[in-house]
């Protein structure tokens, strides 16, 4: 990882002389940046990572030879470094970026209309989102694909062992490694309900007298994350079960037309029924709703059921969705409510998980070790919110366990 004031050693894989060249002006005009290579495909992108060894790579997915994506899963795997890669809009683009973002891409640049004529217009996301990618932690990814969880049991077992993963457990609860768990604070207003603070959305949802535990009919998992999501969104939902007794709310900061992408890799790869959230929908427990790229995520309630709520309302914290709004909107629920935050890039969700904490929910944190970006989660756990702090293979039991606790 680079220090503030090192060079930022970068390579451009392209198979466009155009793209070589516009990029690796970008990029040598900059006093922070080095270009220290191009590479005209993925096998080609592969040698230069080893003889370079670049801080950080930007790489396109469609080249000839070898594509981006098996060149990513090379790279990952023999010699890791942040990469952005450069996508299309296209369904088959978008596709291919979520598939990279699972693979391991730190982060993407979406070109318009499929490729960048203008590259003036975009210089300033290129640069910022390579200058952060440069600062992400990456490791070595040995991750073949999930067997899809509709398969029967015998035949995920049997793809399981090919690909050498672990077979399915037909466990209601994943197995686990170690968890670091913090004391619990005690907080009065687990016992007693105040006011809450103002500008919460109150969801007219409280456990019934003398009860700790709350109807199965209303209990909420709410998960935010950026950076480094989508990776940690797969490591954690395949191992949910289809049976979880709540329905699970994601924020994932990512840009119109990449979220239905997303929801749908998940979905088919997972046991629990993973969507894209729309507008007016009942939260049904077993299913997982990830709110669309362009729109913050809101959940109302109406008297027993609880329902998704999309709005267009201004950037919060230059973030649409914002894990904070989402927060916002669920923290009355107290006890009923599980939040997870996990890796991203500054502090989208602290605020909103203060607020979840003054009105008694239960909180997890993604581990400095396993986050590509410890920033998001970092915030919440210095601050004294994070009742568990978890590597992100663990995150499922922990929440498996808070919402049958």
């Amino acid at each position: 990882m680079n220090e503030v004031n090192e060079m930022i050693r970068v390579l451009v894989a392209d198979d466009s002389a155009f793209m070589r060249k516009v990029l690796g002006d970008l990029f040598s005009r900059q006093p922070d940046f080095e270009l220290v290579g191009t590479a005209l495909n993925g096998r080609d992108a592969i040698s230069k990572v080893k003889e370079q060894r670049p801080d950080l790579m930007t790489m396109d997915v469609n080249m000839p030879v070898m594509n981006g994506l098996d060149a990513l899963a090379v790279i990952m795997k023999e010699c890791p470094l942040p990469v952005v890669m450069l996508s299309s809009l296209t369904q088959e683009g978008t596709e291919a970026t979520i598939q990279a973002l699972s693979l391991g891409a730190v982060d993407f640049i979406s070109k318009a209309g499929g490729s960048i004529s203008s590259i003036d217009t975009i210089e300033e996301e290129i640069l910022s989102k390579c200058r952060n990618a440069a600062r992400a932690h990456v490791q070595p990814i040995v991750m073949a694909k999930e067997p899809p969880a509709a398969l029967p049991v015998k035949k995920r077992i049997e793809l399981s062992t090919r690909h050498g993963l672990r077979p399915p457990t037909t466990s209601k609860e994943p197995t686990s490694a170690h968890a670091v768990r913090l004391a619990r604070r005690e907080n009065p207003l687990l016992k007693k309900r105040s006011p809450l603070p103002d500008g919460m959305n109150k969801l007219n949802i409280i456990p019934a007298a003398g009860s700790e535990t709350r109807p199965a009919g209303c209990r909420l998992v709410a998960v935010g994350t950026s950076t480094g999501g989508p990776q940690a969104l797969q490591r954690v939902i395949v191992q949910l079960p289809a049976d979880l007794p709540c329905g699970v709310v994601v924020v994932q900061h990512m840009p119109a037309g990449f979220t239905k992408a997303l929801a749908d890799r998940l979905n088919s790869i997972s046991r629990i029924a993973v969507k894209e959230a729309e507008d007016g929908e009942l939260i049904r427990p077993g299913h997982v709703y990830i709110a669309p790229g362009g729109y913050h995520l809101r959940v109302e309630a109406r008297q027993t059921s609880m329902y998704i709520c999309l709005g267009q309302d201004p950037p919060v914290g230059n973030h649409r969705p914002a894990v904070n709004v989402m927060y916002d909107s669920v923290a009355s629920l107290g006890r009923q409510l599980v939040a997870v935050i996990m890796t991203g890039m500054g502090s989208d969700g602290c605020e909103g998980m203060k607020k979840i904490k003054a009105a008694g929910g239960y909180s997890i944190a993604q581990d400095e070790a396993t986050c590509v970006v410890y920033g998001m989660p970092k915030v919440v756990v210095e601050a004294g919110l994070a009742d568990e702090v978890c590597p992100v293979q663990d995150i499922a039991r922990a929440i498996v366990k808070a919402v049958r606790r």
